[in-house]
């Protein structure tokens, strides 16, 4: 044996009872488990390394259902921000916008447009173009482990480009086709960002076409839908029909209701979920334990204020009459990018930027900014974009406790950080979602039962990523696992302190090797891709015309 813990109370993530045990590992896998009341099982002298886990619980490591490490992961391996949570897998290619597949032109503007999530790319060698080979960069070795959904956002960029116009059959038959060959290649479904330019062009009819393959293939469809503020409920019905018609599996991302038009409304949300679970649809949601959004400031404009791309973006917002036009809809109509609700630029706080000159602004509402200049708060919106070159990363202070509550119980729920890792100040998820769970929603609120919460994190979505060998502490399964207090478990982070670690973490596992130890970082990079089941189903091949 590698490894024994011993007297560890096991939450094994399926919901079950806590139970005590001692737990073996060998060749990174849970070798056995001997419950502490009799039983066959590992003796401490068996193993190269005994822990005394008394008063800690032995978990499976829990898994980020919405993560934007997709160039973090490869800046910095050391990637304490997730590991150091607990966190051992994550799910990549979020929201419809990532790095692969690309060509030369397509990676320059998605690394424009999503420089605020994850920086500009410069710092990396982007030594792929496909899907395949962006898992093959992770293999290379990473912190924890990564699963990665094909971005509809980005395949639409590199097949129709930045127009708002249908694709054509042609087009349809090429987005299907790198579907297809992402999902080949090991990517679990498909992401969308349909608040996001250009994926937002997509028809219903569009996203339906491409479920269809994601639905031959095993995966599954995760849309950012079209709004989560005025008209959220209609939004979330679309996705559920267009993954109906496709007979494709749905996983609603960051499952909120925001906005004061949307305050108390979950119950509604929630009767909609279970009509169609009921209906027999397979359907998940992910939500973050805070109340707090986090995008770019860009993604609150117009759609068609992005058209043709960034530099026609900054174009448009260098023109004045045009400028106008912006701040008439963002501030009196409401903007398709801020979900149809007008912008109130006091919610609206710069967590980040890409020039440091401009670093007066993060930690400030738009309106404070304004105010303090004495100009009206779209000037100073403009000017960052503009200075910044659509870089400016928010938090925008638009949730609503009750719904954050009432989803967090419903029998679909899992976990997801959304967590940008960019900016000066970016939100404290990005280090404290997994911890904030435990410590403010299971023991302080009891709005989750320990086991509960833990299955939320852990079995639960392992089992939405058809994942048959993690998410659960049994004989057989892939070591990743976390120990942690539950009487002292919290998130460090805080808006002030953003980046600072959790507490009563001592331990995490990736693949049977520590990348926690007694509460600081090893220097061990176990983690690989995790990849879907594309392979699997070539038979099941679609046609592309």
């Amino acid at each position: 044996m590698d490894l024994v813990i011993r007297s560890a109370r096991v939450v094994d993530g399926t919901g079950a009872a806590a139970y005590r045990a001692d737990v073996a590992v060998a060749g990174g896998r849970i070798a056995q488990i001997r419950p502490q009341y009799g039983g066959p099982g590992p003796r401490p002298t068996d193993a190269r390394r005994t822990l005394d886990a008394d008063g800690l619980v032995l978990a499976p490591g829990f898994i980020d259902m919405h993560a934007h490490s997709d160039l973090a992961l490869l800046r910095d391996p050391d990637h304490s921000a997730k590991a150091a949570q607990g966190v051992t897998l994550e799910v990549l290619g979020q929201d419809g916008l990532s790095y692969a597949p690309v060509d030369d032109r397509t990676l320059a503007d998605v690394r424009t447009q999503i420089a605020g999530w994850n920086g500009d790319g410069s710092d990396i060698d982007v030594t792929w173009r496909s899907v395949g080979e962006y898992l093959d960069r992770l293999d290379e070795g990473i912190a924890v482990n990564a699963a990665y959904l094909v971005p509809q956002g980005t395949v639409r960029m590199l097949v129709v480009g930045w127009d708002d116009r249908p694709a054509t059959p042609a087009e349809l038959g090429t987005m299907k086709r790198l579907v297809a060959e992402g999902l080949e290649q090991g990517a679990v479904g498909l992401s969308s960002g349909l608040t996001y330019t250009p994926g937002m062009y997509a028809s219903d009819a569009e996203l339906t076409e491409l479920c269809r393959v994601v639905a031959a293939y095993g995966g599954y469809y995760c849309p950012h839908h079209r709004s989560y503020g005025a008209g959220a409920l209609k939004a979330y019905q679309e996705m559920i029909t267009v993954a109906r018609r496709a007979g494709c599996p749905l996983h609603l991302a960051h499952a909120t209701l925001n906005f004061p038009v949307n305050a108390g409304r979950a119950p509604e949300l929630l009767a909609l979920l279970d009509g169609a679970l009921d209906a027999g649809h397979d359907i998940t949601l992910d939500t973050y334990p805070y109340l707090a959004g986090c995008t770019t400031l860009a993604a609150l404009l117009p759609s068609w204020a992005t058209e043709g791309g960034p530099e026609a973006t900054l174009a448009r917002l260098r023109t004045d009459t045009t400028a106008e036009r912006i701040r008439h809809v963002l501030e009196t109509e409401g903007s398709d990018g801020c979900h149809g609700v007008p912008v109130d630029w006091e919610t609206v706080e710069i967590s980040g930027v890409g020039d440091p000159a401009l670093s007066r602004y993060v930690g400030a509402t738009i309106s404070r900014s304004a105010a303090e200049r004495g100009e009206r708060p779209f000037a100073t919106a403009r000017r960052l974009l503009v200075e910044d070159r659509l870089r400016p990363t928010i938090l925008h202070h638009v949730g609503d406790e009750e719904n954050v509550r009432a989803i967090m119980r419903h029998r679909t729920h899992t976990g997801g950080s959304d967590g940008i890792l960019m900016g000066d100040k970016p939100h404290p998820r990005a280090y404290g979602t997994f911890p904030q769970y435990l410590s403010r929603y299971v023991r302080e609120l009891s709005v989750l039962s320990l086991e509960e919460c833990v299955a939320r994190l852990t079995g639960r979505p392992a089992a939405r990523l058809r994942l048959h060998d993690r998410g659960v502490i049994r004989p057989g399964y892939r070591a990743d696992l976390v120990l942690f207090d539950p009487e002292t478990v919290a998130p460090g982070a805080t808006p002030e302190r953003p980046r600072t670690l959790p507490h009563g973490i001592p331990y995490v596992l990736v693949n049977g090797r520590f990348v926690i130890d007694e509460g600081s970082r090893s220097d061990a990079l176990p983690g690989r891709s995790v990849r879907g089941r594309g392979e699997k189903h070539r038979a099941c091949r679609v046609t592309h015309p």
